[in-house]
């Protein structure tokens, strides 16, 4: 379908909202259809969009005029037999630092990457020869690390899956050597990651409704990380989502998925308003050099313009 309004609305409630997102601005719906869209990621080079439709096993692409979105890569993260896995294709996807597209596979349980010649290579797959659960979201630090959380949500029968192998769901970081560390195995179910502006702080979000949490943990010299605290915690909120994808602003903004859509917070941790989007949002990217916020909430992708005067 084309753009268009929708019943999604912005709720202000700190006038540093308007500097980030200004009086006015309407949200778009850009294409629907989808049964749990998220990882979106710009592509510069050829003005798109990319994002995966979890259980379909596909990643979408979208450019600005298209009516609706066209298919990238199918199958986009699960290769085996059909109906095998309940959860199957690519989650979240990034680029790497030579521009090839990097994907977290719930089906084949690994963190991979597009070559230019369009074959796939494993990252990673396996933890001390144990197999991942599911990778869901990663981050990729200037150094060449990348970090990435595993949840249970690709195995077929989630936590209580007979082919889990690890006891834990943890936070790793894999270095351009391939090692696997083992960073975080605290979190019930850690998801979205995303490092502040001067990568001293990696934020990872809590998919767990008993503790709908942001954390903050501080990033060391040797690239693992220190002790973490709450960034911020969504259990006063109302509306349907949990934290989920998020992403940082060159100033330290945090855009993050949570009850209600999208929440705006300052590098404090003040929610300064929220977009909200009528039913549970994965994830958001920015695009276009900056200009909009790109959200994959359920079955639509949204977009909104951010300020001019936003950073």
């Amino acid at each position: 379908m084309a753009a268009v309004a929708g019943p999604e609305s912005i709720e202000r409630l700190d006038p540093g909202l308007d500097a980030i997102i200004a009086p006015g601005t309407q949200i778009e719906t850009l294409c629907t259809g989808f049964r749990w869209a998220e990882g979106p990621v710009w592509d510069a080079a050829q003005a798109r969009l990319l994002f995966s439709d979890v259980p379909n096993n596909i990643v979408y692409q979208w450019r600005e005029g298209d009516k609706e979105a066209s298919i990238y890569l199918q199958p986009s993260g699960f290769t085996g037999p059909i109906g095998s896995a309940r959860v199957s294709g690519a989650n979240g996807l990034a680029w790497d630092q030579a521009g090839r597209l990097l994907s977290c596979e719930h089906g084949d349980r690994r963190v991979s990457v597009l070559t230019e010649s369009g074959g796939k290579l494993t990252v990673a797959d396996r933890f001390q020869g144990k197999r991942f659960n599911s990778p869901n979201d990663l981050a990729l630090h200037s150094g060449g690390d990348l970090y990435f959380t595993d949840p249970p949500y690709g195995l077929p029968e989630g936590e209580d899956d007979p082919s889990r192998e690890l006891p834990f769901f943890g936070v790793f970081r894999v270095t351009p050597a391939g090692e696997v560390h083992l960073l975080v195995d605290s979190l019930i179910r850690p998801n979205g990651l995303a490092f502040s502006p001067d990568e001293s702080v990696l934020y990872v979000a809590q998919s767990h409704r008993p503790a709908p949490v942001i954390m903050a943990y501080p990033v060391k010299a040797d690239g693992n990380l220190g002790e973490g605290e709450v960034f911020f915690d969504s259990s006063p909120l109302s509306g349907p989502g949990l934290p989920d994808g998020l992403k940082v602003g060159p100033d330290g903004t945090v855009f993050a998925t949570g009850p209600g859509g999208l929440l705006i917070l300052n590098p404090q941790g003040q929610l300064l308003g929220r977009v909200l989007c009528t039913r549970p949002t994965a994830n958001v990217a920015f695009g276009n050099g900056g200009r909009f916020l790109y959200l994959t909430s359920q079955d639509r992708v949204l977009r909104l313009p951010l300020a001019p005067s936003a950073p």
